[in-house]
């Protein structure tokens, strides 16, 4: 009854849970949800018993608004992922490549075998995503790639100069996703920004997410903004009532608000800094810090398991180990713990 294929498609694998731990496996926020966006969301959930507007106006207008785009260039769906997961849908079927660098976000290679699609993972150089190799990768039957930026889980990004030598490459009809969804984090001031490319290039799309720092991770929304034809196309393969209510208007209070959130997210920065300095992790443009194994005192699996004992969840890859950076106190207990 089932297909075949999916016996040998992996499992994607979440940041571990440990009662009374401190997590810092998974890329989200220690702090809860803004305290407008709190008091917005209870205010609609008594409402449950009502399917939520299937067009999300009210937030895919408060998106438009705040990228300077028009409401039919933004679509929504239940966190970026979906949206990348829509994505792969609107553009490939059986036979088709997508084009991804690696290791990077764990669902890109999940999302294409699920259509039957052929993923190609581009190895990073230096820890960071190689356009020029991508480049190189993209064949006639390439339909869709992304670019994580800043990549997860090594928190690196790619200059200006490189996105638009690489963007020279990619065919007009092969759609280059750009993964923003550690936008908020990003500091590097020389480093392509999604908005900046729609106009020059109707291929490219963006892809950002409330789950990071608007600390709406629990509830499930993000955005892609682009071309309004590939928007139709991305809103035609959605689930029917997907995004919630309750997600829509914790986003528009989230967003109405987001100067609040210049102080956590300042924190956060502290933080990441904190962690790269005290255990020697790379500089990093996200809400994490990577280790690669090399620099690591043991196995990431390893070390991942003592600092689980102690108290602490990092997140191990047979490449490293990321880090989330959250608050001072969560960084105390984590710097006590690394006691290799």
């Amino acid at each position: 009854m089932i297909r075949a294929d999916l016996s040998a498609l992996p499992k994607y694998v979440p940041g571990k849970r440990q009662e009374g731990a401190v997590k810092l496996s998974s890329n989200e926020t220690t702090q809860p949800p803004l305290a407008s966006a709190v008091k917005a969301m209870q205010s609609v959930s008594a409402e449950a018993n009502r399917y939520p507007d299937m067009g999300a106006i009210e937030l895919r207008t408060e998106l438009a608004n705040h990228l300077g785009l028009s409401i039919d260039q933004v679509a929504v769906g239940t966190g970026s992922s979906a949206l990348c997961q829509q994505l792969v849908q609107i553009t490939c079927t059986a036979g088709d490549e997508i084009v991804f660098p690696w290791r990077s976000f764990e669902a890109y290679p999940l999302f294409a075998q699920v259509v039957g699609a052929t993923p190609v993972a581009v190895p990073l150089k230096d820890e960071a995503v190689d356009l020029v190799a991508m480049g190189e990768a993209i064949t006639e039957r390439t339909r869709l790639v992304f670019v994580c930026n800043p990549n997860n889980p090594t928190g690196t990004t790619v200059t200006t100069a490189e996105f638009q030598e690489f963007l020279a490459k990619v065919p007009s009809d092969v759609i280059v996703a750009l993964d923003e969804a550690y936008f908020e984090y990003n500091k590097a001031t020389d480093t392509p920004v999604a908005t900046d490319f729609l106009a020059s290039h109707p291929n490219v799309v963006g892809l950002r997410t409330f789950s990071k720092a608007f600390s709406l991770a629990g509830v499930r929304v993000g955005y892609c903004f682009g071309a309004a034809n590939i928007i139709e196309a991305l809103n035609k393969v959605a689930i029917p009532f997907s995004v919630s209510a309750v997600a829509q208007a914790g986003a528009v209070a989230s967003l109405r608000a987001r100067d609040e959130l210049d102080e956590r997210i300042s924190q956060t920065v502290v933080e990441r800094a904190r962690i790269s300095s005290e255990l020697g992790a790379m500089s990093s443009e996200a809400n994490f810090v990577w280790m690669p194994a090399a620099t690591l005192p043991g196995a990431p699996a390893d070390i991942a398991a003592v600092l689980a004992e102690r108290g602490v969840l990092v997140r191990a890859f047979p490449e490293g180990i990321r880090i989330t950076a959250t608050t001072a106190e969560e960084t105390d207990a984590l710097l006590k713990a690394w006691d290799f």
